[in-house]
């Protein structure tokens, strides 16, 4: 079952994705969040090692959102996407 995915990514990011502001991403083996991040990784590395850490965990900087709700008040990076979800990067912003 091939999963079709929607990754809406931010200015900031687009330079690791060749300029896109946005990557159609589908997924054939795991549809989960983490699925979709290796999957990422193998078309543009540089962009998920802006969103994973080395040991392969989502970054506390990087927030993912799936239809509108924040991954991490799901089930992180095992959440199950189907088919049109829209997975929104958001850089976590701070200040002083």
């Amino acid at each position: 079952m091939t999963v079709l995915v929607t990754v809406f990514l931010p200015q900031m990011l687009r330079v690791n994705a060749a300029g896109a502001a946005r990557l159609e991403v589908e997924l054939d083996g795991d549809p989960t969040l983490g699925g979709l991040l290796d999957e990422i990784g193998d078309r543009h590395p540089a962009l998920e090692r802006r969103l994973r850490d080395e040991t392969g965990a989502l970054r506390r900087y990087i927030n993912f959102y799936l239809d509108g709700q924040e991954c991490r008040s799901l089930d992180g990076s095992a959440t199950v996407l189907v088919e049109g979800t829209e997975v929104r990067v958001i850089p976590s912003v701070a200040g002083g």
